[in-house]
């Protein structure tokens, strides 16, 4: 899969911004690429959850359809730990077969990890630039 490094800057960004919070987000690309991560809302009021806003999802998915390209995923920030998903991700992940970037803020150098959830469990993806 390809990510390319203006978008994984743009996804640690999002993440440093709403930290200590958790950020979360929209992926939109085409089978083999990320070309873009658009920002959602974080509805949680929790510290350490996201809930993505209904609404800016459905808006990312019609702007995708217009220019040719899908969601492919979702992306959100662990502002506290590695890029690891938590019991929370596995347990709410509702997506099969879609990608799930998560970036970890516990270092100064962002943790940033891709994978593709399969219904149970989540997979590592080699990611490419």
């Amino acid at each position: 899969m390809i990510l390319p490094p203006a978008v994984r800057e743009a996804v640690i960004a999002h993440a440093r911004d709403a930290a200590p919070l958790e950020c979360c987000g929209i992926l939109i690309g085409t089978g083999g690429a990320i070309v873009a991560a658009v920002r959602a809302a974080n509805l949680s009021e929790s510290p350490s959850r996201f809930l993505i806003d209904p609404q800016d999802h459905i808006r990312a998915r019609r702007d995708a359809r217009a220019s040719g390209l899908d969601v492919v995923g979702f992306y959100h920030s662990h502002p506290h730990s590695e890029a690891l998903p938590s019991a929370a991700d596995v347990a709410e992940a509702t997506y099969s077969d879609h990608l799930y970037l998560i970036v970890g803020l516990a270092k100064d150098e962002a943790d940033v990890r891709l994978y593709r959830f399969g219904g149970n469990a989540f997979e590592p993806i080699d990611s490419r630039t």
